[in-house]
Parts: structure tokens; sequence; C-alpha cells
């Protein structure tokens, strides 16, 4: 396994980055990863939640999307491997 973005000198494509999802069938649209994170989730006008872009994380976000996810009524938010 690579190292995690940011540690050492330069940043290496091998380096391991956080990407989340949402999983549509479960959120319910309370909307609380948007209001913790919101550089890294959407909601539509119900409340429903997607990420942004393709879900990676900047290392610099990572806390917050580790607070979104354990604030996430439904489980909905999850760490996905590539």
């Amino acid at each position: 396994m690579g190292r995690r973005a940011g540690q050492g000198t330069a940043f290496d494509p091998g380096d391991v980055l956080m990407k989340i999802v949402v999983d549509a069938e479960k959120c319910q649209g309370h909307a609380r990863c948007y209001a913790l994170s919101p550089e890294l989730f959407s909601v539509d006008d119900y409340g429903q939640s997607s990420v942004n872009g393709d879900g990676t994380v900047p290392t610099e976000l990572e806390g917050k999307a580790e607070l979104a996810i354990a604030n996430c009524p439904e489980f909905a938010i999850a760490i996905v491997d590539d």
C-alpha cells in the first residue's frame, strides 16, 4: 500500500487518497453531510446528497469527510477502495 498523500516531500500518483460515495437508496435527505462539508457534498431540492466530483477527498478535507460519515444517521456515506 502507498503512503498517504501529504507525507513525504512530493506527491506520488501511487499515494493512497480517500474516496467516498453516497448510497442514494440509503440517503433520506437529512443533508448533515452537506452542512458539515459543502466542499465534498451537494444536495438536491429534497436534501438528497451526492459527492462532488468523483468522490476523491483532498488530504486536507479527510477529517471533514470522516465527520460527515460519522454524522450520517442512515449510514449512507462510505469510504471505498479503488
